[in-house]
């Protein structure tokens, strides 16, 4: 037989769990669904495409930038191109042994911290060795210290034409030269092909030859190119074909850049 107890603790727990039963259906307190914070955080930043990937990496940095932060898509080559220092200098500069791997966040100098490495590369001369043979034919010696060797460029017209837009106009960014589509362009001076292709927002089809340690030049807008990256070059030589710029006109956009830094190249190249 039951105590007298039994049917009263019956009754109270059959009570309890009716309650329990209805505050479970009850909406305040109808349990919450868990949810992942880091996934919802990822839904409102979507991911880059790869289309921002490419056009980051085809961005030319800024003249100047003494640091740069690696991004998604970049790789030692793209960045020494785009800035103009190449990647041989940034991977010494930076202390990066082969295969140069980069990791995204990574900050790296756009100059030599070693004292004594800079000593080594000597300021230019303040007065300019000149070789007069005619008006027409006088140029400009630029000579550099470069691990102890010296080397002489004697820079030449790539093209032959008027400037259309002399450095101050382009933004401390070159000189355009005025030409006809399929005129033979020069090289200014003998050294190695670093880059030739379609790679750089608003250059269309670009050259760079690297002359020394201290010294690169660029020809860009060509409507063909006629050598390949690792090409040895000699001064004068045909590389590329004249084209048209954004504004469809025919014209050479050409540049020299000294230790990355875009110079006026009136001042390098002989008086016409």
């Amino acid at each position: 037989m039951y105590s007298r107890y039994a049917w009263p603790v019956f009754i109270v727990r059959l009570i309890l769990v009716f309650l329990l039963s209805a505050c479970s259906e009850h909406e305040n307190f109808a349990p919450v669904k868990s949810y992942d914070i880091a996934s919802s955080e990822n839904q409102t930043k979507p991911a880059e495409t790869k289309t921002e990937a490419r056009d980051n990496v085809k961005q030319v940095i800024a003249a100047g930038t003494k640091y740069y932060v690696v991004k998604k898509g970049d790789t030692l080559y793209s960045i020494g191109l785009r800035s103009g220092y190449g990647y041989q200098r940034l991977a010494v500069w930076n202390r990066l042994a082969p295969p140069y791997t980069l990791v995204t966040g990574r900050k790296l100098k756009f100059f030599n911290s070693n004292q004594e490495d800079r000593a080594s590369i000597s300021k230019e001369p303040s007065k300019s060795l000149v070789k007069k043979t005619g008006r027409s034919s006088q140029k400009k010696l630029i000579v550099s210290n470069d691990n102890k060797i010296v080397l002489k460029l004697n820079w030449q017209w790539p093209i032959e034409g008027k400037i259309v837009k002399n450095f101050t106009q382009s933004g401390n960014k070159g000189i355009d030269i005025n030409g006809k589509v399929g005129q033979e362009v020069g090289a200014a001076e003998a050294g190695k092909v670093v880059y030739s292709g379609k790679g750089l927002i608003g250059y269309g089809n670009l050259m760079i030859i690297k002359h020394n340690e201290m010294y690169l030049s660029a020809y860009a807008n060509n409507s063909r190119l006629l050598v390949s990256e690792g090409q040895s070059i000699k001064k004068g030589q045909i590389i590329a074909y004249v084209g048209k710029t954004g504004s469809e006109q025919n014209s050479l956009h050409f540049e020299i850049r000294k230790n990355g830094k875009s110079v006026n190249p009136l001042s390098y190249l002989p008086k016409k």
